[in-house]
C-alpha cells in the first residue's frame, strides 16, 4: 500500500521505517528538510511540499499525520483540504483530544474526506515491537487502511473502537492508566530505596518480571534505568504531563466516575516540579525509556 506520512519525529520516523520494512511505499513530508533526506536514503519517497506529497499518492489517497496535538494538526488539515478529494483519508495518529477529532471530522464532511482518529502507543520501541493502535472512523475507511494497521501493530494490537472520536478517547484513558501504573511502581521503588536494607533495585526489577502478579514491560525498563543509575542521582524529579492524564480526570469528573488513583498521579506530577522525590525521578526515567520523553537533569538548572 502507498501512504503519506506527515511528521518524521521519534514516532513518525520509526513508523515510516516499519511500514517500509513490510513492503509499503511511504511518501514523506516534514517541516524541516533533514528528516526527509534521512528517510529518503532509507527508501521513502521525498516530497517538497504538501501539494507535491499528495500528487505522489494513488486514489484514494491516505495521509497519516504524526504531529503534535492542537494547532499543528489543524494547520496540516487545512493545507491538506486544499489538495485532497472526496474519498481520500486523513489519519491523525497523535495524542489529540477526542472532541477535537470529532470537530475535525465534521469540518471535512462537506469535502467528502474521511477522517480516522488513531491513538498510538509504543513509543520509541514501536519500530521493533510494534504499536498498539486504537482508532475510530467509518467502517469503509478503516477497512481500506487495515493493511497499514496490520503492519504497524503486533498481532492482536489494533482495534476499531467505534465512530470518530472513540480512538482518541480510548487512548486518553490508556494514558490515564499509564499515569497510575507509573505512580504505583515509582512509589514502591521509593519505599525500597529508603528502606533500612541495602536493596538492589535493578535486581528487584528483574525478579519481579518472573512469575509476579505485578510483572510488566515497565519492569524491563526499570531494570535498565537502575542498571544505568541505581540512585537516579543525575535526574531532577520533574515530570511533565502531556495532556491525556488531565483529559482523563476531566472526563471522569464530567461522567461522575471516581478516578482517585489517576487523579492523584496527575497531582503528583504537578507537585514534582517543586520537590526532590525519588518516586518522581523514577517516573521521569521510565517515561524517557518507553517514550523518549525529555528528562530534566540537575546539570540543566545548574544544580
Amino acid at each position: 500500500m502507498k501512504i503519506a506520512m506527515v511528521g518524521l519525529g521519534k514516532m513518525g520516523g520509526n513508523m515510516t521505517e516499519r511500514l517500509m520494512q513490510d513492503g509499503h511505499e511511504v511518501v514523506v513530508w516534514n517541516l524541516t528538510p533533514e528528516p526527509i533526506e534521512e528517510y529518503a536514503k532509507k527508501g521513502a519517497i521525498a516530497s517538497s511540499s504538501i501539494a507535491d506529497m499528495v500528487k505522489k499518492l494513488p486514489k484514494p489517497r491516505v495521509v497519516w499525520l504524526m504531529v503534535p496535538s492542537g494547532k499543528p494538526v489543524d494547520q496540516n488539515i487545512r493545507e491538506l483540504k486544499k489538495h485532497l478529494k472526496k474519498g481520500d483519508i486523513i489519519i491523525d495518529g497523535g495524542n489529540s483530544e477526542w472532541q477535537d477529532s470529532q470537530k475535525r471530522a465534521k469540518g471535512l464532511q462537506s469535502s467528502g474526506i474521511e477522517f480516522i482518529d488513531c491513538g498510538t502507543s509504543g513509543g520509541v520501541w514501536g519500530l521493533k515491537e510494534g504499536y498498539c493502535l486504537m482508532y475510530g472512523g467509518n467502517k469503509a475507511a478503516v477497512d481500506h487502511v487495515e493493511p497499514i494497521f496490520k503492519t504497524l501493530a503486533p498481532r492482536y494490537g489494533y482495534l476499531h473502537c467505534g465512530p470518530v472520536g472513540s480512538g482518541h478517547y480510548v487512548k486518553m484513558v490508556h494514558n490515564g492508566i499509564e499515569y497510575g501504573l507509573l505512580q504505583a511502581y515509582a512509589e514502591g521503588f521509593a519505599v525500597l530505596h529508603s528502606s533500612p536494607f541495602d536493596i538492589d533495585l535493578q535486581a528487584v526489577s528483574r525478579v519481579w518480571k518472573h512469575g509476579s502478579v505485578i510483572r510488566s514491560w515497565l519492569l524491563d525498563l526499570a531494570e535498565r534505568v537502575f542498571k544505568a543509575d541505581p540512585t537516579l542521582s543525575d535526574l531532577d524529579p520533574y515530570v511533565w504531563d502531556s495532556g491525556e492524564g488531565r483529559w482523563t480526570v476531566e472526563a471522569a469528573l464530567h461522567q461522575n466516575v471516581p478516578a482517585p488513583i489517576i487523579t492523584a498521579s496527575l497531582i503528583a506530577r504537578i507537585q514534582s516540579r517543586d520537590s526532590d522525590s525519588f518516586a518522581m525521578k523514577t517516573i521521569a526515567a521510565l517515561r524517557n525509556q518507553f517514550g523518549g520523553h525529555a528528562v530534566k537533569k540537575k546539570a540543566d538548572d545548574g544544580k
